[in-house]
């Protein structure tokens, strides 16, 4: 059960409950949790680029908009792998089945969209000769 060690261990809504498991899966369960991480910071940072470069004469006036977006969509996925650590080590606490990811299946379909996107508009230029 809960041991005085435990009760102090924060956040208290995920070490208060049920058992330690095997360091081995709280540590997998982290580093999943931290690659989620940098793959959000990644986002953000590609919206910040695009943020700083939208004053560009070239660049459409939307780009700046956009660079928000995905700025917020890096937030968002960074508070998703939070969530999902949180999900996943009561789940191995508690001896429940791992939840699936909320993040995989949206972040794909994004991905998926910007590349045909990016395919799309680089046919586009090609095509106009630019």
């Amino acid at each position: 059960m809960t041991s005085p060690k435990q009760a102090q261990r924060r956040p208290r809504s995920v070490y208060g409950v049920g058992d330690d498991p095997d360091p081995r899966f709280s540590l997998a369960n982290e580093r999943t949790a931290l690659a989620w991480l940098r793959t959000a910071l990644a986002i953000v940072a590609g919206g910040v680029a695009l943020s700083s470069l939208a004053g560009i004469p070239e660049l459409p006036d939307w780009s700046a908009a956009l660079g928000l977006v995905i700025c917020m969509a890096g937030a968002g996925l960074g508070v998703s792998a939070l969530i999902g650590w949180r999900r996943s080590e009561r789940a191995l606490r508690l001896g429940l089945p791992l939840p699936a990811p909320n993040a995989l299946v949206p972040l794909g379909v994004a991905i998926v969209i910007l590349a045909i996107a990016a395919v799309v508009l680089s046919a586009a230029e090609l095509r106009s000769g630019v």
